[in-house]
């Protein structure tokens, strides 16, 4: 089981600070619009104009709006990382892998009813929207393998990868569920989700 390498849809990368700041105003207007618009209505003429930048600048970084939506998911990716390495931190290190699953489920919960854009792209998982593929899944799996590896004192090999693998393929199924049941999500099934993730999380890595 190989790990899946990082999206890079990035036609240049940002050297200059002014440089990195055009490209986060492009991703936010990207996120917005997703959220106003949706993403087939979604161009990249009015990503420009809602970043105020020259639709020359949109072009310097991505090629199409695929690229932007997939720019924005391993956005959400490393982002969402640093609010679950944060949460552990505070959280010490005597929880275990309990206290590492409510942060990794909770995050994600809060990402996905909160973060501009996230309830259309996630992670990738669903560009185009309506489309459902596996592969940002495998790279779910392998950052919090690497996140989660030395605050369970377990070695990041492929037996923790796939039992991260069968928990993030898991969550992921069940809170799409629960978003298409209720807006914020249905509490019930997501404690559903949340038992089910813990006994088979016991069984493992207990």
């Amino acid at each position: 089981m190989k790990p899946v390498p990082h999206a890079t849809s990035l036609r240049r990368a940002p050297v200059q600070r002014r440089s990195a700041e055009r490209l986060t105003r492009i991703l936010d207007a990207c996120a917005d619009l997703l959220d106003e618009v949706g993403y087939d209505a979604l161009s990249t003429r009015a990503v420009a104009q809602r970043a105020s930048v020259p639709i020359g600048s949109v072009y310097r970084f991505f090629g199409n709006k695929r690229q932007m939506a997939d720019a924005l998911a391993q956005r959400n990716l490393e982002r969402y990382s640093e609010r679950v390495t944060q949460r552990l931190r505070q959280a010490g290190e005597d929880g275990g892998w309990r206290t590492a699953m409510d942060a990794v489920l909770d995050e994600y919960l809060e990402m996905k009813r909160t973060a501009p854009g996230f309830s259309l792209v996630d992670f990738g998982n669903q560009i185009p929207v309506g489309a459902r593929h596996g592969e940002p899944n495998h790279r779910v799996a392998d950052r919090l393998t690497e996140l989660l590896s030395g605050y369970l004192d377990r070695e990041p090999d492929e037996d923790l990868r796939r039992v991260f693998l069968v928990a993030v393929e898991t969550a992921d199924t069940l809170v799409h569920l629960a978003f298409r049941v209720a807006p914020e999500g249905d509490e019930r099934i997501i404690e559903e989700a949340r038992e089910m993730l813990r006994a088979y999380l016991a069984r493992a890595l207990d």
